[in-house]
């Protein structure tokens, strides 16, 4: 118990931590269907390949975070291979609830997208239900009752998100599914099922008792109050990192005093028509939130102090936190903005380049060289 309670302890810690990185999730965000289809077979007591089982299913869920979310999914079966006809053409149902858990956000951190390619488990508990149609007992040759089971999935979903937007997921699904408390089969393996429960109808885990099953299916996640289809990065607003970026701010300011040609050498480029020393207060500094390349009041302040008719350089820089890629894809949109605002304001753009992450620590920066 100890152990359970301890696991419980550390997954609702993770949530908790993810929750904090991304923005707001309302009532209805973060939803997604899906249809999925392959073929399940016995685990046991047959050989695998003269018994496959093709089903489809359909599949609602949700994600409360990047890591944690649930999901409710039925699947029809459609052969009565390995066992004898029911005289149905779907022989059976298995409707579950099912827990999800994403392995690449808990393990290496929501990067404020999701990846080209993750790992998903999930588990949980179900109904199934066989339709025997009168179909007989082979050994008492009595008829069969429908038959109810608790059931209980695990699986692994090896996903690939589809799209400029990621609203699409195609998946790869191997599972494995036991029954539990078999109604009708008193302890016999008979053509319709498995043995029950060697301790009588207490659910057991009994590999003898389970089919195992490859699926493959595609998921549409519903779009977001946020604009997107998945979860964003939140924009935090703590006072330490504001302070920190502060002092960062003025250091940086304290070296260009010191050394500008040295410091400014990745923003101006040398060219013979620049007849003047580049001095720190040629140099507006806009800052950012984490992931973010949305101007704040204070930014647009601060570039309002640049006359119309000035010309301008913009480079736009992200902290190392993310993908590189999604790094180099901020910084130019961090000086793609801040080009937009000042054009907008009669101010002359001569180039806006974004440099991904410089240095080590949270640069998240567009400076701006007036001219």
């Amino acid at each position: 118990m100890k152990k359970v309670l301890t696991l419980i302890a550390a997954m609702t810690f993770a949530a908790s931590v993810s929750a904090q990185t991304v923005t707001e999730s309302k009532t209805f965000d973060n939803f997604y269907i899906g249809i999925n289809g392959g073929v399940a077979t016995k685990t046991t007591g047959h050989k695998w390949m003269n018994g496959l089982d093709p089903n489809a299913g359909l599949r609602i869920g949700r994600w409360f975070t990047p890591v944690f979310g649930l999901a409710a999914e039925s699947n029809a079966y459609f052969s009565n291979k390995p066992w004898n006809s029911t005289g149905t053409a779907v022989r059976a149902l298995n409707t579950s609830l099912l827990g999800t858990v994403n392995f690449s956000n808990w393990f290496g951190g929501y990067p404020g997208e999701p990846r080209c390619f993750e790992v998903v488990g999930l588990y949980g508990f179900g109904w199934g239900h066989v339709f025997t149609n009168g179909a007989k007992n082979e050994l008492t040759n009595t008829s069969y009752v429908r038959a109810n089971r608790m059931t209980s999935k695990a699986a692994l979903d090896f996903v690939f998100n589809l799209g400029e937007k990621k609203a699409w997921q195609f998946y790869i699904e191997p599972a494995i599914t036991w029954g539990f408390c078999g109604d009708d089969f008193n302890g016999h393996k008979t053509s319709y099922g498995y043995k029950t429960s060697t301790s009588g109808d207490q659910p057991t885990y009994n590999i003898n008792n389970s089919f195992v099953q490859l699926n493959a299916g595609f998921i549409y996640k519903f779009g977001n109050s946020n604009g997107t289809h998945n979860f964003t990065i939140a924009q935090l607003r703590d006072q330490a990192e504001i302070d920190a970026l502060n002092a960062r701010i003025n250091a940086l300011q304290d070296e260009l005093a010191r050394k500008p040609k040295e410091v400014v050498k990745e923003v101006v480029k040398e060219s013979p028509t620049v007849v003047r020393e580049v001095k720190v207060e040629d140099l507006v500094f806009v800052t950012f939130a984490q992931g973010k390349s949305d101007l704040t009041a204070d930014a647009k302040k601060a570039l309002n102090e640049i006359k119309e008719g000035k010309h301008v350089q913009i480079v736009g820089t992200a902290s190392p936190e993310g993908s590189a890629e999604l790094n180099q894809r901020l910084s130019e949109a961090r000086a793609n903005v801040v080009a937009d605002y000042l054009q907008s304001r009669g101010v002359v753009v001569d180039e806006a380049t974004g440099k991904g992450v410089q240095g080590t620590t949270s640069n998240r920066l567009a400076v701006v060289y007036v001219k």
